[in-house]
């Protein structure tokens, strides 16, 4: 898969791609007889599991290390796991600080709507 298809299908830019290969997050794909990038089809999970690891706020050399335990195959498991759930714990302290927030939120428009239907009434 051409580099441009990858750009397509994942949203990311093509210097994106390729500065994700200089720093190991993905690996440098072969090249066609051109000398064009040639990705394998597994390319766009991959890309799409290290936007979710993004997205959470796993820190980029958090990830880049999880990328290369990932090239160094099944004897890295353990420690894939333990990585997982360690940030899954920061997920989770993460979820609980935003349902506390909205909750707060939830009742400061409680209180502006009672107080807004309030001036009303004395209008």
């Amino acid at each position: 898969m051409k580099i441009s298809t990858v750009a397509e299908h994942t949203g990311l830019s093509i210097d994106t791609l390729r500065f994700y290969e200089k720093i190991g997050l993905i690996d440098p794909p072969p090249r066609d007889a051109g000398g064009r990038r040639d990705y394998p089809d597994d390319v766009i999970g991959w890309i799409g599991f290290l936007g979710q690891l993004n997205a959470t706020g796993m820190p980029q050399a958090d990830r880049i290390r999880y990328a290369e335990l990932r090239r160094l195959g099944a004897s890295t498991y353990t420690e894939r796991r333990e990585m997982l759930q360690a940030h899954r714990e920061v997920i989770r302290q993460k979820l609980k600080q935003m349902q506390e927030t909205l909750a707060l939120m939830d009742r400061k428009v409680a209180l502006y709507e009672q107080l807004e239907e309030e001036e009303r009434s004395h209008v």
